[in-house]
């Protein structure tokens, strides 16, 4: 017998041990202990404890007779059943069922099933209890597995839970109401979309505003004048807090009638473009239609911006100001409208001050501030002549000061959220109080002494037992708008070494230490921070000495004229801080003599 044949007899032989394996034994040997009878739904001698849901998905008043017939069909058929005690009838109203987020009644209906309360659940269809297939199937086999089981019966598709074959019936028909939904969605995503398009907005409530029988936004004075008061005492320099306050004081009420504001709902209201007669489309979306939750439309989607949509009741250059203001509050701005001075004559001409506290100034602003107050063409310096007897230096350099050591030099560290002075630094000007003025194109840095009081003003030292020391400097609201201007990288740190010169401080900007951390260059590197200097560091120990002197003599003791740069046209024709406080004073005077009389 060869090696195939061998093979097929051994198979041959496997199977028949298989067939006498299966043959079994005589049955009379085996003792059947029979199953309990399965309970019936319909078995008219059992006590079922039921409860009905019903729902409907919107709202609006035309819907209350379905809720109510639902209600009504339910009660008939539990009083049909003469064993079937109806526990309670659960109904959300206005709810959809994508999601279970605010379906109080339901949630409320499946703790009284774990609690033992109910035995069965009847509802309409599949979708009336969730169109979400794994919320349906979750919430079903939740229930199946409870001690005693509850069951749900499903009227319309005639689907009993506690039947064996159910699921696979319960989850087709699940996946068709979800994707019904789904369906239901985009139609009306596309709707709100083309109505978009047509410049066709919906007009939501809203505070100063009734709608008329179009629809369309008119103008309610006694409400407008709540919103009026709010912007013009925001402009004015209240806060949001304080402009809560004095609306609760004075019994106005919000568009849902509330008397009692919050700093939120001021807030709500200012940054509202509705009231300058604007409209923004489709400034939140839901990217999923089961969740129903809300998110803020960073361009993810189409937005729609119509002006002069509807008669305004504030100014579009006051709405504009007092976004900007609230843009830049965290940073403590205190004035009316901050502005942007330049220096316009001596020695310090187009020196821009730093504004400290306002984060709406960008670089450009800064640039066009200083080429505002420069001659259309800049001389360049004269050449220095050597007289007979002078000890020529030419060819001579002035030793850079940052190849020595740095105790005692006038330095400071430029981060992307701080600046760090030496110690010598803050004892050169001896005030705890400074201005930074910046030459943005020749990239010139100023620091000089002022009062606390100064709009643009910094403390940068402190004193400690007698001495003066330095204080860090933050500046979330200005520093990455200098850093912008001066390309600086913000992940790295500048190191600068000035000179005093009268009462000033200079520091030259694009002369500068970096200090780089060893992760940007090699991440897996343990060493130390980088320190990185200029390319022209490499062939010059130090500066010309006659470049040096030139600059030098420079008069900086001459008192600069400071003039106002105006960045914004908008923000220079708002309103003045005469007319507001004449407004806020005439709208009051009007609320308190009608809540007097009243």
């Amino acid at each position: 017998m060869n090696e195939s044949e061998e093979k097929l007899s051994s198979q041959e032989l496997k199977k028949a041990k298989i067939r006498e394996r299966y043959k079994g034994i005589n049955p009379e040997e085996i003792e059947v202990i029979p199953a309990l009878p399965q309970i019936r739904l319909d078995d008219p001698d059992r006590m079922q404890r039921v409860a009905v849901y019903a729902r409907v998905s919107t709202d609006d008043p035309n819907q209350t007779s379905s809720y109510e017939l639902q209600k009504n069909h339910y009660q008939d058929v539990v009083n049909s059943h003469m064993n079937w005690v109806l526990v309670d009838i659960y109904a959300d109203e206005g709810i959809s069922g994508t999601s279970l987020k605010h379906r109080d009644a339901f949630i409320r209906m499946i703790n009284d099933c774990k609690a033992g309360k109910i035995d069965l659940i009847i509802t309409k269809s599949v979708s009336r209890f969730a169109r979400n297939v794994v919320d349906c199937i979750k919430h079903v086999r939740e229930l199946a597995a409870l001690t005693p089981p509850v069951a749900v019966l499903f009227e319309t598709e005639n689907i009993y839970t506690l039947n064996p074959n159910s699921e696979m019936s319960l989850s087709f028909i699940s996946t068709l109401a979800q994707e019904e939904s789904h369906t239901k969605s985009e139609i009306m995503n596309a709707s709100i979309e083309m109505r978009f398009k047509r410049g066709i907005f919906l007009t939501p409530p809203l505070l100063g505003y009734d709608r008329d029988d179009d629809g369309n936004l008119v103008i309610n004075e006694e409400e407008a004048k709540t919103v009026r008061l709010i912007f013009f005492m925001y402009l004015y320099g209240f806060s949001t807090k304080q402009i809560a306050e004095e609306m609760t004081l004075l019994k106005r009420q919000t568009k849902k009638g509330n008397t009692t504001w919050s700093a939120s709902t001021i807030l709500n209201v200012l940054q509202n473009e509705r009231h300058c007669g604007d409209v923004i489309a489709r400034k939140t979306f839901t990217p999923n239609f089961l969740d129903h939750k809300s998110k803020k439309n960073n361009q993810d989607r189409n937005q729609y911006h119509k002006k002069d949509h509807h008669e305004p009741i504030i100014s579009r250059e006051d709405f504009i100001a007092v976004q900007k203001l609230i843009s830049n509050a965290k940073y403590g701005t205190k004035d009316l409208m901050p502005k942007l001075n330049v220096i316009s004559d001596g020695s310090l001409k187009g020196y821009v001050l730093v504004n400290t506290r306002w984060s709406a100034f960008t670089a450009d602003d800064y640039k066009q501030a200083c080429i505002s107050q420069m001659d259309p063409v800049e001389g360049s310096p004269s050449p220095v002549r050597v007289n007979s007897g002078d000890f020529d230096l030419r060819g001579f350099e002035v030793a850079r000061s940052q190849f020595f050591t740095t105790l005692g030099k006038v330095f400071l560290t430029f981060s992307f959220r701080k600046i760090s002075f030496s110690s010598e630094c803050v004892r050169k000007l001896d005030s705890p109080y400074v201005e930074f003025l910046i030459q943005p194109y020749e990239h010139i840095l100023a620091i000089r002494p002022c009062s606390k009081d100064s709009k643009n003003s910094m403390q940068w030292s402190r004193k400690s037992n007698g001495k003066t020391v330095p204080k860090e400097v933050f500046g979330s609201a200005y520093l990455p708008t200098l850093f912008e201007l001066f390309g600086w990288n913000p992940d790295l740190k500048y190191k600068l070494t000035g000179t005093k010169k009268d009462s000033y401080l200079f520091f030259d900007l694009s002369d500068t230490e970096v200090f780089i951390p060893p992760a940007i260059l090699d991440k897996s590197s343990s060493a130390k921070t980088v320190v990185a200097y200029p390319k022209d560091w490499v062939q010059n120990f130090g500066e010309d000495y006659y470049k040096t002197k030139v600059s030098s003599d420079i008069n900086y003791a001459t008192p600069p004229t400071e003039v106002t740069y105006k960045t914004d046209a908008a923000l220079e024709n708002c309103t003045s801080p005469e007319d507001l406080i004449k407004n806020i004073n005439g709208i009051k005077e009007t609320l308190y003599e009608r809540n007097t009389a009243e």
